[in-house]
């Protein structure tokens, strides 16, 4: 039986060197023109969209907790003073960023968007 010219050594090597390019090009093509990602980075977009939508839905019910205080006109005085980079820290420490029903935030991106909120925001 004879094998096929195709398969044969100089075009056997052609057709292995094609297979590979025509992949390469591929995958590079669809990673980086049409937007393919890998499940991993799949997963981590899904938990930053996630996560950003959480602090999102809380952070207006810390401004909310906030400016409910007798002395919000003060307190938010006082967190204008402070350094930006640590004024999610003390809204967290004053227990704004704290939902009813949990505990402490476990991090400071709620306690963070709810000061840059009252920043923006004018004494009453």
């Amino acid at each position: 039986m004879q094998v096929p010219s195709i398969l044969q050594a100089p075009s056997l090597t052609r057709l292995l060197q094609g297979m590979v390019l025509g992949a390469a090009a591929t995958m590079a093509v669809g990673f980086y023109g049409f937007g393919w990602t890998l499940e991993s980075t799949a997963e981590q977009m899904v938990q930053n969209g996630a996560r950003s939508a959480v602090v999102a839905a809380l952070a207006p019910i810390c401004v909310d907790k906030f400016q409910h205080q007798e002395d919000a006109a003060a307190k938010l005085a006082d967190l204008k003073r402070i350094v930006s980079w640590k004024q999610a820290s003390y809204v967290a420490a004053q227990g704004w960023a704290t939902m009813p029903g949990a505990g402490p935030p476990k991090t400071l991106a709620v306690a963070r968007a709810c000061a840059e909120m009252l920043g923006q925001s004018s004494p009453e």
